[in-house]
């Protein structure tokens, strides 16, 4: 959420003073009839966030590979955000995002690497650890 806070703010800075000629312009129309210049996390396609962005399963392995993709999702998002703005002022907290990104993937990788190491099994995907008591002994 940290995250949506910064890029909320560069979106405000970039768009609080524009026009109502300059919203026409830029395409921004439609959501300002909808928001104003307020702040209205969706998706580059307009898809709103919503609660299905968070996925848990209850499974430590499956949560965690669900954590590391979603950190890989971001930092190519701010890879893509990177390739077109050439707004200093936008760079740099989007550079600071994507470092973020990818400590915290290599922190859920460590972890990852922590969960299997403990589970007496192989095959890491034959049961729930935190759930089925026997887990890896039958």
């Amino acid at each position: 959420m940290a995250h949506y806070e910064m890029i909320a703010t560069i979106v405000h800075q970039l768009t609080r003073n524009l026009t109502p000629e300059e919203i026409k312009e830029s395409g921004f129309g439609e959501y300002y009839i909808d928001h104003t210049l307020g702040i209205w996390p969706q998706a580059a396609g307009g898809v709103p966030q919503n609660a299905c962005e968070f996925q848990v399963k209850g499974d430590p392995i499956t949560d965690i590979m669900e954590d590391m993709a979603a950190e890989q999702k971001a930092r190519s998002t701010y890879d893509n955000i990177l390739r077109v703005v050439r707004d200093p002022d936008v760079i740099d907290p989007i550079r600071f995002l994507r470092a973020r990104e990818i400590v915290h993937f290599q922190r859920f990788g460590e972890a990852l690497r922590i969960i299997q190491d403990h589970l007496d099994s192989k095959n890491f995907y034959a049961c729930n650890p935190a759930i089925d008591r026997n887990c890896g002994t039958n």
